[in-house]
């Protein structure tokens, strides 16, 4: 089977990942559309169900795992709608937003979101304009920034949430160590909720919490 002959499902069933045939049929909508806008604006350079699966589909799975029953969470910097759109059509539970501070993005995942018939507000601002009126749960970081940046952000705004779940690679070490030299993790605990093999390489990916001691 050629790389263009491959179907969602072949990729899922290849990393043996089961979902219902609904969610399947969902996630490959979004797929379709997600590349169609990939040709006409840069939102991801997965536009293969292999990678889609391998990158983007594994790590949002991982975020779904530390999520709770109907929680409210932010996808802040979404780009392309990872992990945000995954998590609302494999996460019906979920109250899920989206935000991006380029406006052409959250305009792009905005109509994504409309196709895709699903109940998910697009912010088109940045992460300190959101939380001065949203309030909820969870925030999400995916490839958005170090920590020590993401940390920053959201230092005046802990009132409105009550953790941030981030997934990083390897350099995840010297980034908590950059946090904390800058004294941001202070009075904040970081745990590693789980690690897991990063695709195609010998390092690992990590989901990392942070919230507020106490």
């Amino acid at each position: 089977m050629s790389q263009t002959d491959e179907t969602l499902a072949d990729a899922l069933a290849r990393h043996e990942i089961e979902l219902p045939p609904d969610r399947i049929a969902a996630l490959q909508q979004y797929c379709e559309l997600l590349w169609e806008w990939n040709s006409k604006l840069n939102l991801t350079r997965h536009t293969d169900y292999e990678k889609f699966v391998a990158r983007d589909l594994v790590d949002s799975l991982a975020f779904s795992e530390a999520l709770g029953e109907s929680e409210r969470v932010l996808d802040v910097g979404t780009g392309g709608g990872v992990p945000g759109i995954v998590l609302a059509i494999v996460r019906p539970d979920l109250a899920v937003s989206l935000c991006d501070s380029v406006g052409k993005k959250a305009r792009a995942v905005a109509d994504m979101v409309g196709q895709l018939q699903l109940e998910v507000p697009v912010y088109p601002e940045n992460i300190q304009q959101v939380l001065a009126a949203w309030r909820g749960d969870t925030l999400l970081f995916r490839a958005v920034a170090r920590m020590r940046k993401i940390l920053t952000w959201v230092k005046p705004h802990w009132g409105s949430f009550d953790r941030l779940l981030l997934v990083k690679g390897p350099a995840w070490v010297d980034e908590r160590g950059e946090a904390r030299h800058h004294g941001l993790l202070k009075n904040l605990e970081l745990r590693k909720l789980k690690s897991y093999p990063l695709p195609d390489t010998d390092s690992e990916s990590v989901l990392l919490q942070i919230k507020r001691r106490g």
